[in-house]
């Protein structure tokens, strides 16, 4: 069985230290803000950056292109290994297509290795969860195309539960009217958002006040995942440490599961969603 590696992007979104400790590369994008380029993982703090977000500034957000994925995917085909790479949803980013067309070329180049790119429908800690559950089965000795199968047939089994706080962010988006988010913040309606099957973020009720939707999305979660052995739940945050505590809580007493990862949303997804987003991340049976 030839060597392969498992590469993301950083919309992946877990802790640099939990991807570096498991020797997962790494494949970035950026974000502009203040006419300033950053790199995703590497550039603003989270608090540094969401805090920006709170006094008006905007960040905007760039694919990554062919060469760049050329050039990451290349590395590893030059040590002789094969690649496996969990892109960023093609419902939310260019991203994929050009992992895509990177892979296409390169496999041409080196007809020996292997150069597989899944589009995972997922993003944030959805892919997190996805490279988690990839990551061991590889380790229990899956070859690159038995996890490459397993990956396409459970891709859609990650369910992705999210509560927004600002609406301003999402009407900035186009996923809602100014009228809705101006009515919306007065009487403190608060989005439920979720994940669907081509990969899109879709609005699908909302709930008055912030307690009440961060208890939501556990229901959501705990509802998604009966019959599905779960042995960890990812939750995200936007720099709203306290929400996700609160939300981790309920994950452990509604659900019963004692691992969960907390971990704040990246930059380049939280230029989208702004603070106070929070989200829940499980295996279930449909999203």
């Amino acid at each position: 069985m030839s060597d392969y590696v498992i590469t993301v992007n950083s919309t992946v979104d877990l802790p640099k230290e939990w991807l570096q400790e498991r020797n997962v590369p790494v494949i970035p994008l950026k974000y502009m803000m203040d006419g300033v380029s950053y790199v995703d993982m590497d550039g603003l703090s989270a608090k540094e950056f969401f805090q920006k977000l709170r006094d008006g500034k905007m960040a905007t957000t760039s694919q990554v292109n062919p060469e760049e994925a050329r050039e990451a995917f290349e590395l590893f085909l030059k040590e002789g290994k094969d690649i496996l790479h969990l892109g960023f949803s093609s419902g939310l980013s260019g991203t994929y297509n050009s992992m895509r067309i990177a892979a296409e070329e390169l496999q041409e180049e080196y007809p020996d290795r292997k150069v597989i790119v899944i589009d995972t429908l997922c993003a944030c800690l959805g892919e997190g969860l996805l490279l988690y559950y990839a990551l061991k089965r590889k380790k229990e000795g899956m070859d690159i195309d038995q996890l490459a199968e397993w990956v396409e047939s459970n891709k859609l089994h990650v369910c992705h539960d999210v509560t927004i706080d600002d609406l301003h962010h999402l009407q900035r988006g186009g996923r809602i009217s100014k009228t809705v988010a101006v009515v919306g913040s007065i009487v403190q309606i608060k989005p439920i958002i979720h994940m669907d099957d081509n990969g899109y973020l879709q609005v699908i009720g909302k709930e008055r006040g912030r307690k009440k939707s961060l208890q939501k999305i556990v229901n959501m979660a705990q509802e998604q995942s009966r019959g599905w052995e779960n042995d960890l739940v990812m939750i995200t945050h936007g720099d709203c440490e306290e929400d996700a505590n609160y939300v981790a809580d309920l994950v452990r007493e509604k659900m019963g599961i004692q691992e969960v990862l907390v971990n704040n949303i990246g930059t380049v997804i939280g230029s989208h969603t702004g603070p106070g987003v929070v989200a829940v991340f499980c295996m279930g049976e449909k999203r």
